[in-house]
């Protein structure tokens, strides 16, 4: 049995999650700042996310979205890691040199490590979307929480080799969007912030990558900025998006890759 630290629980705590975060915001800046490709899209800034301002955004589910600039678009992918289809993301991603945030769910996690860990060694940021992706407003809400739980330890072993239900970024997304109000707020106070999305592909239904693109830009003339969703298992996706990556860059979108904010704030709240 390992001999435990006699340092507070709720330092050790704050200490681990600043040393998981730190070599992560390095890196993504890193990756934001140096494109191999001179006419690349690449990431435009990155946006620091104190869950504290903002606990929970995207307009498709709450009332508060991030403070995106006209033209700034925020790209996130759900449901993997998935291998081959995830793997066809990051390339796409990669040519580019855009970053994104991944939502991934546990039990994906926790079979398939080496692409978890391959989206965090590529500057993503990896956000949760619970263990099994169950609808969660149907549980009991401790029963929830603990899904939720599981989901955060399997990516956590996934990315660190130990369990913790203290997430190395603190952004989780709901299953289906559905939340409830108890859930919301424990989420709240252990300073996880919940995304919605601002809007999406829809990519969950039956249609082909032209039939994605079209939809997806449309609603993108619309809305002109935004949190946007999408799914790296679905291969329709996959294969839409260096097309729409294209489209960002010749219709002079820009792309925000989101990341948590300086752990400093932490000891600011209790003040």
């Amino acid at each position: 049995m390992r001999k435990m630290s006699s340092a507070p629980r709720p330092i050790l705590n704050i200490v681990a999650a600043l040393m998981a975060l730190a070599p992560v915001a390095m890196f993504s800046l890193a990756q934001a700042a140096e494109c191999p490709r001179k006419d690349a899209l690449g990431t435009s800034r990155v946006l620091e996310v104190d869950p504290a301002t903002y606990p929970r955004v995207g307009l498709k589910s709450f009332p508060q979205t991030l403070p995106l600039r006209d033209g700034e678009v925020v790209l996130t992918f759900d449901d993997g890691p998935t291998p081959g289809v995830t793997d066809k993301v990051l390339s796409a991603l990669a040519t580019e040199c855009v970053q994104a945030t991944f939502f991934m769910v546990g039990r994906n996690a926790a079979d398939h490590p080496d692409m978890v860990r391959k989206i965090a060694r590529l500057g993503h940021s990896i956000g949760y979307h619970s263990w099994d992706h169950p609808h969660l407003n149907k549980m009991p809400t401790d029963q929830a929480e603990a899904n939720i739980n599981r989901g955060i330890e399997a990516v956590q072993i996934a990315l660190r080799g130990t369990a913790s239900t203290v997430p190395s970024t603190p952004f989780f997304r709901f299953p289906y969007f559905e939340s409830t109000p108890a859930l919301l707020e424990r989420l709240e106070k252990r300073r996880i912030a919940v995304f919605g999305a601002d809007f999406w592909a829809s990519d969950w239904n039956k249609m082909t990558p032209e039939e994605e693109l079209k939809l997806l830009t449309g609603r993108l003339e619309g809305h002109r900025k935004g949190i946007i969703l999408l799914h790296d298992p679905q291969m329709r996706t996959a294969e839409m998006l260096p097309a729409f990556l294209r489209y960002l860059q010749e219709h002079n979108y820009r792309v925000v890759h989101i990341v948590p904010a300086a752990m400093k704030t932490v000891s600011d709240r209790t003040r």
